[in-house]
């Protein structure tokens, strides 16, 4: 699936544009709420999928919040807490309240981890043994990525940046985005990086898979169409 095949709740409402950028970006499904009764009004008919609580503005609401949720369902719905670093010590004993939390402000890549550990048995988001993209397959456990089952020898960081991109298609990328989300956030390299890479794929596709990484003038990269999809 490409997608999240179900919501996750977001609290509170408006999600901070941080967080809701992470979750569209990696693909999730979510709708942020202000209540519980808001909560209860708006819950899929399959239920929610997990709840992210933003408690670093409130925190008394936020434990108020995953109470109430708690008291509400005998099957409790996965919840993960965001937290500033200051506030750590009033996770103890409340641990029946949610099942992780991620320190704020937080990177994109940690975050989707943990959503990914807290989720996998609930729903499934572009993170399956294998991807495809048409011919291109991208084996994540095995990092090995074919066309039309021919292997394709590639770098590891080759293969993140190809992986990131065919996770994401139709999505424009900046190069700065490119580096923050693929080679990290403590990698000082620059924007020529990402155009090194992306023109060393390119050649690996070879001329008929090539123009699946487009170029978007003046703005950076896309995962796009092939000729398979003319």
């Amino acid at each position: 699936m490409s997608e999240a095949s179900r919501l996750l709740a977001v609290v509170p409402s408006p999600a901070s544009p941080e967080l809701a950028r992470t979750l569209d970006l990696a693909g999730y499904s979510w709708k942020a709420v202000d209540s519980t009764e808001a909560a209860a009004d708006t819950e899929p008919s399959g239920g929610w999928a997990g709840i992210i609580v933003d408690a670093s503005e409130d925190l008394d609401g936020a434990w108020s919040f995953l109470r109430s949720v708690r008291k509400q369902s005998s099957v409790p719905t996965p919840a993960l807490i965001l937290i500033g670093g200051a506030q750590l010590a009033a996770l103890e004993h409340r641990d029946d309240l949610f099942d992780d939390f991620c320190l704020t402000p937080f990177h994109p890549t940690e975050l989707e981890a943990r959503l990914r550990h807290l989720l996998s048995a609930e729903i499934e988001v572009q993170s399956a043994d294998v991807v495809e993209y048409g011919d291109l397959a991208l084996n994540l456990e095995t990092y090995q990525a074919s066309i039309g089952g021919k292997p394709l020898d590639m770098t590891y960081m080759e293969y993140e940046l190809l992986k990131f991109l065919v996770q994401n298609p139709g999505k424009v990328f900046t190069r700065e985005i490119l580096l923050s989300r693929v080679w990290g956030y403590e990698y000082y390299g620059g924007a020529r990086t990402v155009d090194v890479h992306v023109r060393r794929l390119r050649a690996k596709l070879g001329e008929e898979y090539a123009n699946l990484i487009q170029t978007v003038r003046s703005v950076g990269y896309r995962f796009g169409q092939s000729r398979w999809d003319s």
